[in-house]
């Protein structure tokens, strides 16, 4: 989809990269002047709290995906920290409306800067960018295997706002390569990354390397275990700018805070154009071959590369910045995760008693390791659930942290950090393990009352 934010997801059609002359002569697009009314009007629509949601089959609102977290040629590396002026910055921006954020981003940058394009959030990017009534860029990467619905959407949104998008193509001799070495559809057989880093990280790098900053649709409810930490502006830790270097580009988040309801609650009061697929059902839309529509309440990441284990998205047990023990993890002084007095920290001891029978309370227990990222990311929603059960004469929510004796964990069916489990009272030696990557306090919640049957 769009080199960018959101929507840049597994594609694939060969294409020549556009060069960084070609993109300097890309004109501005100067949006037409806004009245103060309507800027009133969206202001008012950027700060509500809207609980509503597309008029789609399934329910839920809908965005891309966004490749803010390609480190190299890898899809998979976490973003680096956040330099002290960014930080600094990101605080003062931090309550600021989209449309505030897009237009400091405008102002300080200039042709300079480019909008991501892909998806819904790209859109309202777009529209705010037209609000502020500045000249801006936008660009989009079309991989070659995008639906034809994506490809109608850019139609529509260079016609309504009468501007010309900046298309960015794969390289055409990778791709061949790739599909005459391994088939149309290799990824099905070996995993998505080495078609995604063909087809649009290095197009998205290229493109990158024409800008001082970019702007993405990224949100934090967009997936709570890898984007709970997303900053409105930051400098951006994997892609280099125009001058060449780290810390050469500038990456803003101006829907950070903005929820999926509220995104679409802006579109739909702007009138502006959407991508047909959210009406079939389609919640992150990606590559015509790596997207598919999702079932009601099912987390919209299942859509796409469903073919996949859900431990791409976990950490390994055998990643490279594992720690080996808990001595290690006192020098490299890692904090604890979960500390909370609703939380129970159960020992190895308390455990296999559990195993062995002895069991007081239907026990969730989480599995974890302070170092893995997507344990750190499901800290204050697994609190939030323990809060909820803190006073129960049924339920205990507990921790053990498994990385300090993984052989034993493994009896409790651990594979990846982090990994949650129920030990039922009703059951003597059963173990039943959490089937999803959705950690968000709710499904936690509705997933133990189905195997406890208690009201938190």
């Amino acid at each position: 989809m769009v080199i960018c934010v959101n929507a840049l997801q597994g594609v694939c059609r060969a294409g020549v990269g556009s060069s960084l002359a070609q993109r300097k002569h890309v004109a501005l697009h100067q949006p037409a002047s806004v009245n103060t009314q309507s800027m009133q009007r969206v202001k008012r629509l950027c700060t509500a709290t809207s609980t509503a949601t597309p008029a789609q089959v399934h329910g839920s609102p809908v965005h891309g995906d966004s490749l803010t977290t390609v480190a190299g040629d890898s899809l998979d590396r976490e973003p680096a920290g956040q330099s002290p002026e960014y930080a600094r910055l990101a605080k003062d921006l931090d309550k600021k409306s989209p449309l505030e954020i897009m237009d400091h981003a405008l102002k300080q940058h200039g042709e300079d800067i480019g909008i991501a394009f892909s998806g819904a959030e790209d859109v309202a990017l777009v529209e705010y960018a037209h609000l502020t009534g500045r000249p801006y860029r936008v660009f989009s990467l079309d991989t070659g295997r995008l639906n034809a619905e994506t490809y109608q959407l850019f139609d529509a949104v260079e016609k309504h706002y009468g501007i010309r998008i900046e298309y960015t193509f794969p390289d055409a001799q990778e791709c061949m390569d790739l599909v005459r070495t391994k088939g149309m559809f290799s990824f099905y057989e070996d995993g998505h990354q080495e078609c995604c880093r063909v087809r649009k990280v290095r197009p998205l790098r290229r493109q990158l390397k024409g800008l001082k900053a970019w702007i993405t649709g990224q949100r934090k409810d967009q997936s709570p275990g890898t984007r709970s930490a997303v900053p409105v502006v930051q400098v951006d830790p994997v892609f280099e700018g125009l001058d060449g270097g780290p810390g050469t580009l500038i990456k803003y988040n101006p829907l950070s805070n903005v929820s999926s309801p509220e995104v679409w609650n802006f579109l739909r009061a702007m009138g502006v154009p959407t991508n047909k697929l959210h009406e079939q059902g389609y919640v992150s839309i990606g590559c015509e071959p790596c997207t598919k529509a999702v079932l009601p309440n099912q987390h919209e990441r299942e859509g796409r590369w469903w073919w996949e284990d859900a431990t791409g998205k976990e950490c390994g047990l055998h990643s490279g910045n594992v720690v080996e023990s808990a001595s290690e993890q006192a020098k490299d002084d890692l904090r604890d995760l979960f500390q909370d007095n609703s939380v129970e920290a159960v020992s190895k001891q308390q455990l296999q008693e559990m195993m062995d029978g002895k069991r007081d309370k239907d026990t969730l227990v989480v599995l974890y390791a302070p170092w893995c990222q997507y344990s750190q990311a499901m800290e204050e929603s697994y609190i939030g659930l323990a809060k909820r059960y803190q006073t129960s004469e049924h339920v205990r929510v507990a921790k053990f942290q498994a990385d300090t004796d993984r052989e034993f964990a493994g009896k409790l069916g651990l594979k990846t950090f982090p990994t949650i489990v129920m030990l039922p009272k009703f059951s003597s030696s059963g173990v039943v393990k959490y089937p999803t990557e959705r950690r968000d306090t709710d499904s936690l919640d509705m997933w133990v009352k189905t195997i406890a049957g208690y009201e938190s």
